[in-house]
């Protein structure tokens, strides 16, 4: 997806804003519609027979056929395509759409262009053998920084090109989605992002991550992702306060947590920025990069329990959680994958940091501290980020495997347990206990 900051006018902000209720009614709609059905009930209505559906509807409502019947039909070819994907997309069931939270809505193109094949030949259609003519959005380049695309009721609207090199070309799509959030609308337009080339050099990159360092490299870097200042923090503590004093349903309130929302907005803006320049640099610099592999759901789900068995420790959880989510560790890897598809690995994180890159040994004692490692069979010192990293290169992950030499770094069995043994003396004869009384 190419994403780009929008600049509309007050009139045209406020058609678009139109747009996004509308887009939001008819999708929650399709969500209750589609609750009041049940296994032996009979088929849910598809596609097909919601748009004739809505065009029943817009014909006896007048605000709804006000708005844009493009955009409202967009909306449930969305939700017709999240309820066929949602065993495979991992979000599930469809779910409400609500006001200040999921503003958007979903364009299709209005200009015909002709389509071609892979190798560059027209596409023609099976039966009339004609030209196959499918639909583009309509998008002027304004100047190397600007350019503005037509959406419906509102024509054309200015956007700004802020990507360089490749990036700042106009994108070609055939659909675009216009979001509105924390104050600031956006565009992303619907193209296959061209994979980044890697340098041909054979190299391999491994990538521990964690809390204190967000990605150590196994060259010996470390890379840390941007976080807000303490002033910021104080800032959003500040307008939390204030929000939290002024009346219920109050616009007071609502301008202090939107204060707040907005500098989230910047944090969640600079850790996007960098994933996005360090994915690139991954994807440019290495041909094969390898990531542990991380279950990053399971390591930030809730530890509060249930009302029969309590959690223990839930503030300090949810803390570590929002701590985990603030790195953009999923970000990164999904992003690295976008750009170098069929580049990327993941390497299994059980025994990553426990086993020394040198020889090979297991043992949790090597594991000094935090930024320490000291292998308790060699005796090789490394940066216990660094260590990691380079295993994950290697990938070394998983379940330890023994090896032919014990005692010189090899394990026996699946354990946490080291198996060095000291050296035992052999028997010379003499007897257990003595024969006399």
């Amino acid at each position: 997806m190419a994403r780009f900051r929008m600049y509309p006018t007050g009139e045209q902000a406020g058609v678009m804003l139109g747009h996004c209720a509308h887009a939001r009614y008819v999708w929650n709609l399709a969500v209750e519609q589609h609750a009041h059905w049940y296994r032996g009930r009979g088929t849910a209505p598809g596609f097909a027979e919601q748009c004739r559906q809505l065009t029943e509807a817009r014909r006896d409502n007048a605000w709804l056929r006000a708005g844009n019947a493009d955009v409202q039909q967009q909306a449930l070819k969305d939700f017709a395509q999240a309820k066929n994907a949602r065993f495979a997309s991992g979000f599930g069931e469809p779910t409400w759409r609500r006001k200040h939270v999921h503003e958007g809505f979903r364009v299709i193109g209005t200009d015909r262009v002709p389509e071609f094949e892979a190798d560059g030949s027209p596409k023609l259609n099976a039966k009339t053998g004609k030209q196959v003519m499918g639909r583009s959005v309509v998008v002027q380049k304004l100047n190397r920084r600007w350019a503005r695309v037509k959406v419906p009721g509102c024509g054309w609207v200015r956007f700004r090109l802020s990507r360089n090199g490749k990036g700042s070309q106009l994108p070609k799509a055939k659909t675009f989605r216009v979001t509105f959030r924390n104050g600031r609308w956006h565009i992303a337009f619907a193209v296959v992002p061209v994979p980044v080339e890697g340098p041909g050099t054979g190299e391999v990159i491994g990538i521990d991550r964690g809390v204190k360092i967000t990605a150590a490299l196994s060259d010996g870097r470390n890379l840390n992702c941007p976080q807000l200042t303490v002033r910021e923090r104080a800032r959003i503590r500040k307008h939390q306060r204030r929000a939290a004093r002024a009346p219920k349903g109050s616009e007071r309130k609502s301008t202090e947590y939107a204060r707040a929302a907005r500098l989230r907005a910047r944090e969640a803006d600079r850790r996007r920025d960098w994933c996005e320049k360090t994915s690139t640099m991954l994807a440019r610099g290495y041909d094969l990069v390898r990531f542990e592999k991380l279950s990053i759901k399971n390591m930030t789900r809730s530890a509060r329990g249930t009302v029969a068995e309590p959690g223990r420790k839930v503030a300090q959880k949810a803390g570590l959680n929002r701590v985990i989510l603030a790195q953009g560790w999923g970000l990164l890897r999904q992003r690295t994958g976008h750009k170098a598809p069929g580049r990327v690995e993941d390497v299994p994180a059980p025994y990553t940091s426990l086993r020394c890159s040198v020889c090979g040994w297991i043992d949790k004692n090597s594991r000094k501290s935090q930024a320490e490692f000291v292998c308790s069979s060699c005796g090789f010192t490394c940066n216990a980020d660094t260590n990691a990293a380079n295993n994950v290169a290697a990938g070394q992950g998983g379940i330890p495997r023994p090896r032919r030499t014990a005692g010189a770094g090899g394990v026996t069995t699946a354990t946490g347990r080291s198996n060095t043994r000291e050296p035992q003396p052999g028997r010379v004869g003499i007897p257990l206990f003595s024969s006399s009384k």
